[in-house]
């Protein structure tokens, strides 16, 4: 619980109510402390079973409806069918429990960052105790490896820094200072005189006292953030929920309209009956969750061929649908690892690492033996990552630190402190008794220490306010600048610290956190596939605005918003200004849902990728959540949909591929079986008004319901990806499935497939009633196999894709045109399914008129295609 605080002296502000001595609390403060404020854990809600979540899923509309037709098709004794659906309803109900386990995990990840001990100081003595009993009073002892075990205004800090990636992003430590006290309102990254809970301490030591524990911790409000977040539904969940909707409507005004119609026609009521649940069950296509749960596992095995492993199958598709890519910079589109350059040596030339042969020698060895970095047993390089940039750099250019250490041994050092901006070391020189003085750190903090530039001719005055204008060069490029001096003196002064002072300086080196490869790329294919990017990240505007600008994201008046500008605005205030920015720094894991919640609000379907806990309430509040598979932590995995196995954002790209090849796969079936569904229901519809009889039986009606939806269908997933698919823009998200002219399509041709199929029985009728039917039922069962092959592609000829690049089709309309043929030709499958043996003519009528509607597709085609080439 957080109180106003009040220092306890000059340095160190502490929680007024409690009560701190030096020695610690005593047995009694701390049961009075827990009994005030509970433990320091971040609770659990009761979690629910598998079988209450199971069930809950049975709830879905669309689940529904399935239920609605297997209890129809068992009522008309089709038990293949009741078999179908009850296989398609267990495995969604199955796959909506599983999506409803994934916030439980992310909870129950988040909470296992929590330190499990704390080495605290009670009753005048160190001990250790769990982590869970700590209270607020507390002084926790800290030293580098430590995880902090709650969140504790500092009272000690020598040379304390503090890896806080996990709460801000950022990838570099963060120095701790008692001596800058900060507003609780600042964000994280500035309380540099509070450690908090879940963050690891990389160097020195400190003490701190505790003044917030479980839930009322930086990590704890993540949590509540993200227990708090109901994840939403997919477009394509909402597009399919539409879908059965209307259709359910559709199909019950059908079945009474068939009904009826029969009945006045005088047909018997049983077999009316039974003919109007058959087109019910005919007219809602119970595959289609199973072609959508198969489509989506086609495109996840083959996104995680792209390094993209997809841990929530709709999110496949929802890629397909992404307006806006929400990426945190740091691992994402950069590589994580510090990295010089630029220098600018004591000639004060701008130069790049790739002319590292122009460096001076001696700046050179200041960079290579001024650092702590050092090898470990498996090569590592251990140290800061600002060091060990410098370190790489100086070995790069030929100057190893062990062969300048074996000139230049040092003897004594200066460490770096906040305070002072800089550190030294100081190395004996061999073959005299002199010393070298190596200073680096902060350019004014360096400059104000020097009185000329290294090698300038003694009379040459120091031109310091051109040394600093260097340095803002180099820091305007989004550069993290360092300043570096040297001294030779041949006696130590007393104190040490005087031999800061008639420094020369030997130049400057800039070090940045560098893009990775293929960004700039993967941008640009995002722009012309219609999507936004925007950076968020909690790095400074400068170093963020820099990267951005390296990445083609943003110009030189791209303006960047603030995590303090955005806690300023409502939340109307935003929503009006989020589609213009394209670059947020400094922000909290609050500012990241808030930015996701405006771009939603607006209607877009948003992508959020991260790696820390301090993005699992955006990645599970966003339509997709992409967590880093190497540099991400458990939370952020357990709250993403996708997890990049690579960490780099042109896996995103190829994924943005793969979701909307997925997506136009699915609406290639919905497209098929529907026009197909409308071809019988128009063959049932309109034979009363054209004088004939019935024309299929209901044994006939569930048949092509059951070959025509099953492997044709299935087999339209594996279809290869439209020539355009980058090269349009996103789906809107309010876009039916059956949008951009399905529908009108579905209507006509499927009319068409009727009035062919009503043709063919009005021809054959007086020769036989019996071969009639069979006719009309080879037709449209023909016709639906042409309907496959036409639906492959929505815009291209079937005649320019080879029948052997989908071979799954291929030989589904096979199989299913062996069936068929099986069922006339066969005397038992003949009385089965009450049909008569075709004549060779008969049957090429038959194949003949079943090419009329997907011919007239294909017509159709040719004119859209000709139209859009008149109006480019």
């Amino acid at each position: 619980m957080r109180v106003d605080t009040t220092p306890l002296n000059a340095h160190s502000p502490v929680e007024a109510s409690v009560d701190v001595r030096s020695d610690g609390l005593t047995r009694e403060d701390v049961e009075l402390q827990r009994a005030r404020y509970g433990r320091n854990v971040i609770p659990e809600a009761p979690p629910k079973g598998f079988p209450r979540l199971f069930l809950e899923q049975l709830s879905d509309l669309m689940v529904v409806v399935l239920i609605v037709a297997g209890v129809i098709a068992a009522f008309v004794g089709e038990a293949a069918d009741v078999a179908a659906i009850a296989v398609i309803v267990l495995l969604n109900a199955t796959l909506g429990a599983l999506q409803e386990q994934r916030t439980a995990r992310a909870l129950a990840a988040l909470r296992a960052l929590a330190a499990p001990i704390a080495r605290v100081r009670r009753d005048g003595s160190v001990r250790v105790v769990p982590a869970a009993d700590l209270v607020p009073g507390d002084i926790v002892l800290l030293e580098a490896g430590n995880v902090v075990p709650a969140d504790l205004r500092l009272t000690t800090a020598a040379n304390l820094q503090a890896a806080e990636a996990l709460l801000t992003g950022e990838s570099e430590p963060v120095w701790k200072s008692i001596d800058s006290a900060t507003d609780q309102s600042a964000p994280v990254g500035d309380r540099h005189d509070m450690a908090f809970l879940g963050t690891m301490i990389t160097g020195g030591r400190g003490e701190g006292v505790v003044t917030a524990i479980g839930t009322s911790t930086e990590l704890g409000r993540i949590a509540g953030l993200l227990r708090a977040e109901e994840a939403v539904q997919t477009p394509l969940q909402r597009r399919l929920t539409r879908l059965a909707r209307q259709l359910s409507i559709i199909a019950g005004v059908l079945c009474v309209m068939i009904f009826v119609a029969g009945l006045l026609r005088g047909e018997s009521a049983s077999l009316m009956l039974m003919t109007a649940l058959s087109i019910g069950v005919a007219a809602i296509p119970e595959a289609l969750p199973a072609v959508v749960t198969l489509t989506l596992a086609i495109g996840a095995r083959r996104l995680a061929r792209h390094n993209a492993l997809v841990r929530r199958l709709p999110a496949v598709e929802t890629l397909g649908s992404v307006t806006y890519i929400c990426v945190d910079k740091t691992g994402t589109l950069t590589e994580n690892k510090m990295m010089v350059e630029a220098f600018v040596g004591h000639d004060r030339t701008p130069a790049t690492p790739a002319q590292c042969g122009a460096i001076d020698q001696t700046l050179l060895e200041a960079i290579a033996i001024s650092n702590d970095v050092s090898p470990s047993l498996t090569g590592e390089l251990v140290g800061d990552p600002t060091e060990i940039a410098l370190y790489r750099f100086a070995e790069n250019a030929g100057v190893a630190k062990h062969t300048v250490e074996s000139k230049l041994p040092r003897v004594a050092e200066l460490t770096f402190a906040p305070s002072r901006g800089r550190m030294s070391t100081v190395h004996r020189r061999a073959g005299d008794d002199g010393y070298t003085v190596f200073t680096k750190g902060a350019p004014e903090r360096v400059i104000e220490r020097c009185d000329a530039w290294f090698g300038a001719p003694q009379n040459e005055p120091f031109d310091r306010d051109g040394a600093h204008d260097i340095a803002r060069s180099m820091a305007q490029r989004g550069l993290r600048v360092l300043a570096i001096a040297t001294r030779s003196v041949d006696v130590l002064p007393e104190p040490l610290d005087d031999v800061e002072s008639h420094l020369a300086l030997l130049g400057f080196v800039g070090i940045a956190d560098p893009p990775r490869s293929g960004v700039r790329e993967a941008v640009d294919a995002c722009r012309s596939a219609g999507l936004e990017v925007v950076m968020i990240t909690g790095d400074h505007a400068a170093t963020a605005l820099s990267i951005a600008r390296r990445i083609g994201l943003a110009s030189d008046d791209t303006a960047v918003l603030s995590g303090i500008e955005l806690r300023g605005l409502t939340d109307s205030e935003l929503a009006a200004r989020v589609d213009a920015i394209r670059v947020y720094a400094r922000v909290a894991p609050e500012d990241k849902l808030r930015i996701v919640k405006a771009l939603q609000a607006r209607g877009h379907v948003v992508a959020m990728t991260g790696d820390g806990a301090n993005d699992a309430p955006a990645l599970h509040r966003a339509d997709i959540g992409i967590a880093m598979g190497r540099a991400g932590t458990d939370v952020a995995r357990e709250a993403a949909s996708l997890v990049l196995l690579d960490d780099s954002f042109a896996s995103i790209v190829e994924a943005v591929r793969g979701g909307r090849r997925t997506y136009d796969n699915v609406r290639k079936f919905v497209r098929y079986v529907l026009t197909g569904n409308v071809g019988e229901l128009a063959t049932l519809l309109l034979a009363p008004f054209f004088g004939l009889p019935l024309p299929l039986l209901p044994i006939q009606i569930l048949w092509m319901n059951l070959v025509t939806d099953g492997l044709p269908g299935l087999s339209l997933a594996v279809e290869r990806a439209e020539s355009n698919v980058m090269r349009r823009p996103p789906r809107s998200p309010s876009e039916s499935v059956l949008a951009r002219g399905l529908w009108q399509q579905v209507l006509w041709a499927g009319t068409l497939v009727g009035i062919v199929a009503l043709a063919t029985q009005a021809l054959t009728l007086d020769a036989d009633p019996s071969r009639a039917r069979t006719m009309t039922f080879t037709v449209l069962t023909f016709s639906q196999m042409a309907l496959a092959f036409t639906s492959r592609s929505e815009g291209e000829s079937v005649f320019r894709r080879s029948i052997f690049s989908n071979r799954a089709l291929t030989g589904a309309v096979a199989l299913t045109v062996g069936l068929q043929l099986a069922i006339l030709y066969l005397p038992a499958m003949q009385r089965v399914f009450r049909t008569e043996p075709l004549s060779a003519m008969e049957l090429g009528i038959a194949i003949a008129a079943s090419t009329v509607a997907a011919l007239a597709i294909e017509v159709e085609k040719f004119v859209r295609r000709l139209i859009r080439g008149t109006r480019r």
